[in-house]
């Protein structure tokens, strides 16, 4: 309740009050009318005292009141923004968490789109006797090249028969030259991957393994040529997985290699082959070495043999040059000898005719010029 509603009942009251009174007092005397209006302004007055009292309490507690809805508001206002401020730093990071993954998963979708580009290019080419056939030749080149020596191998290399190898190792005898098949049956291997039901899986299977027999004779007669070659080939598949499967399942037709001395081989077995190859090779480089080393040996005995001779020689002269030395030693003494005796040599006085004369000779003396 406000103040403006507490005054309007205070003077409805105090109307009431006089309406009352008037009435009272035209029913009583005089006197008593005096004495009622007496009261009644003091009563009047008590209520205007305490109507402002009222108001000033009102007032006060008005302004606390106002005062504490202020200070809550502020309060609640400041928790508000604190929690607004912190949903809105834990957005930003969500957002930022979300954009980054988003980024990845673009990254993720393009590397399949490229991928599955990939993988159809693949089966394009794999579908493509032809390009099936260029594309196990670019594997075999590329691990051949990157593991044995430029002088070791050969591609598309002719033989006398006037079929070209795929590849040819140029080994030393024995075994000899080395050749190697990059053409796989594929089709029948896709058709059995693909069987739907064991019929149509028996029929592909049969299909494969006659496939893969053909394939081994045609290699066995084409790069097996005694004299020539040596007396076994390689058939590379560059599938992990028709090597295993062949392993797995179809031993039999493995077991037919093996007598065919058609060696089946995959691009991890492929490359143990090539470091084996790369071995003997080096091996093989290593014994014309020793060969070289022991002919240079044996020039080096010849050199160092004339060697002895010609310090033997050297010898000599240097022996006839210290005999010739010690002479020259012994002459040389005898010369400083002779010098001596000849400072010693005493003049006597002159004779009777004026001619000096000359000392006996020393004793021990020689003849003059004897060495």
């Amino acid at each position: 309740m406000d103040i403006m509603t507490l005054g309007v009942i205070l003077l409805a009251v105090v109307a009431g009050l006089l309406g009352g009174w008037l009435l009272n007092a035209r029913r009583s005397d005089v006197p008593e009318s005096a004495e009622l209006s007496g009261r009644l302004a003091q009563m009047a007055e008590g209520l205007a005292v305490s109507q402002n009292q009222i108001a000033e309490r009102l007032q006060g507690q008005e302004r606390v009141l106002s005062q504490m809805v202020e200070q809550r508001l502020t309060d609640f206002g400041k928790r508000v923004s604190d929690r607004l401020q912190e949903q809105s730093t834990t957005q930003q990071k969500t957002l930022g968490e979300l954009r980054e993954r988003l980024v990845v998963i673009d990254k993720a979708q393009q590397n399949i789109t490229e991928l599955s580009k990939d993988v159809v290019s693949l089966q394009d080419i794999l579908s493509n006797k032809q390009a099936r056939g260029a594309f196990g030749e670019v594997q075999l080149k590329d691990l051949v090249s990157a593991i044995l020596p430029p002088s070791s191998y050969g591609f598309q290399t002719p033989l006398s028969t006037g079929v070209r190898v795929d590849c040819l190792l140029q080994l030393p005898n024995p075994p000899g030259p080395i050749g190697i098949d990059a053409k796989f049956p594929l089709e029948s291997y896709e058709a059995l991957r693909s069987a739907g039901d064991e019929a149509a899986k028996l029929q592909a299977s049969r299909r494969f393994r006659d496939d893969v027999r053909r394939h081994i004779t045609a290699i066995a007669e084409k790069y097996i040529i005694p004299g020539e070659t040596a007396e076994s080939a390689l058939m590379f598949l560059p599938s992990e997985a028709v090597y295993a499967e062949l392993h797995a399942n179809f031993r039999g037709v493995v077991e037919e290699s093996y007598s065919r001395r058609v060696w089946i081989v995959s691009p991890t077995t492929l490359m143990a082959t090539l470091n084996t190859v790369r071995a003997v090779l080096k091996d093989v480089r290593m014994r014309e070495q020793a060969h070289v080393i022991q002919r240079e040996v044996m020039t080096l005995s010849k050199d160092i043999e004339r060697l002895d001779e010609r310090v033997a020689k050297l010898r000599k002269h240097f022996d006839s040059a210290n005999s010739d030395i010690r002479d020259i030693e012994v002459s040389s003494g005898k010369i400083s000898s002779r010098s001596s005796k000849i400072g010693e040599l005493q003049l006597e006085d002159p004779d009777k005719d004026g001619k000096p004369t000359l000392a006996p000779p020393l004793a021990g003396g020689g003849k003059a010029g004897e060495t």
